[in-house]
């Protein structure tokens, strides 16, 4: 069977042919991504050169909070953003239609989260967290605008994930990965809602007559800004909420990446140039990804550090990896 090639690889018209020089190789990559949705694009560069600015502030300023570098958290989001950005900005110029809904929607994802992080950076100067702070009135406020604009950025991603549902991508394994990905994205992003739930710790501080500093937190079993993983910062010894946070709200770069490796390595292995055999493949690898969303969740939940795993977890994982291993050899054998 001949190859469906992705459309995000296909060359454009005049295309130039290989060994020509590196500033036709540019314009040619400009004008396979002329389509995608520029604000957003300029958001993903932006955040980047954040990302790396963020790592010169960890060399020049040493404080900490909460025993991690004090830019350590600007510099997760900006990264974070980048990719998110990026890959909203192909997925909109994907849609045959509605694309000038979703362009509005993304150009209110870009200022919900410039304004976040506008509040977040404000915070870090200052040496304050700037998530579950509610120690004083301007903490709580900003706190509060935060998880606000949170909540409007998860209605806009809905709805952008439903208009990804209806997409035709010309690859169909390609096509797969784009909308489990979107949706096990916004399962990811709903799933920072479980750091939002005050602490045992806090609850009893009010039962008592006291008022927390901090309504809720990411680290179960033990309060927050304990030992964790460079930069990351994930706990090494309780569970960690931020982990599947995480894991699923990149699932959006995951299995569309997944589908451009199996396009890429057909030429090598001639099953791979069946588009059903890489269907298959896709919904594989997208049931392995949420039973890992599942299994870092029920991790956490547990207050099991992610480098500590007991033998209940490991289990779990070996009968996962033993899935999508054994699924994704007879999606290959299977004709």
């Amino acid at each position: 069977m001949t190859i469906l090639r992705l459309p995000w690889l296909r060359p454009g018209p005049g295309a130039p042919p290989p060994g020509t020089p590196e500033k036709k190789r540019r314009a040619d990559l400009r004008s396979r991504t002329h389509t995608w949705h520029r604000p957003s694009a300029v958001a993903a560069a932006a955040l980047a050169v954040v990302a790396l600015l963020c790592v010169a502030a960890m060399v020049l300023d040493q404080r900490t909070l909460g025993g991690a570098p004090l830019w350590a958290k600007p510099f997760k989001f900006a990264v974070s953003g980048a990719l998110y950005f990026a890959t909203w900005s192909w997925l909109v110029s994907l849609l045959p239609r509605f694309r000038r809904t979703a362009a509005g929607l993304t150009n209110l994802l870009v200022l919900i989260f410039a304004a976040e992080y506008v509040l977040l950076v404000f915070q870090a100067a200052r040496g304050r967290a700037s998530h579950f702070n509610v120690e004083t009135p301007q903490d709580a406020a900003i706190f509060g605008t935060m998880a606000a604009m949170i909540a409007v950025l998860w209605v806009a991603t809905l709805v952008l994930t439903v208009l990804v549902l209806f997409t035709k991508v010309p690859d169909r394994a390609s096509r797969w990965a784009v909308r489990t990905g979107a949706v096990l994205s916004l399962v990811g992003i709903s799933l920072g809602q479980l750091m939002t739930n005050p602490t045992a710790q806090q609850l009893a501080q009010w039962k008592s007559g006291g008022r927390p500093s901090m309504v809720g937190g990411h680290t179960v079993g033990l309060e927050d800004g304990g030992p964790g993983l460079p930069i990351l910062g994930w706990s090494t010894v309780g569970g960690d909420l931020r982990i599947p946070h995480f894991v699923g709200m990149h699932a959006l770069q995951a299995l569309p990446l997944l589908a451009i490796a199996l396009v890429a390595l057909a030429p090598r292995f001639p099953r791979l140039r069946d588009d059903v055999v890489r269907v298959r493949l896709v919904l594989i690898g997208a049931a392995g990804y949420a039973g890992l969303i599942a299994l870092v969740t029920w991790q956490a939940l547990r207050a099991q550090p992610l480098v500590h795993p007991d033998a209940a977890t490991l289990g779990a994982f070996a009968v996962l990896a033993a899935g999508v291993g054994l699924g994704s050899w007879a999606a290959v054998r299977v004709r």
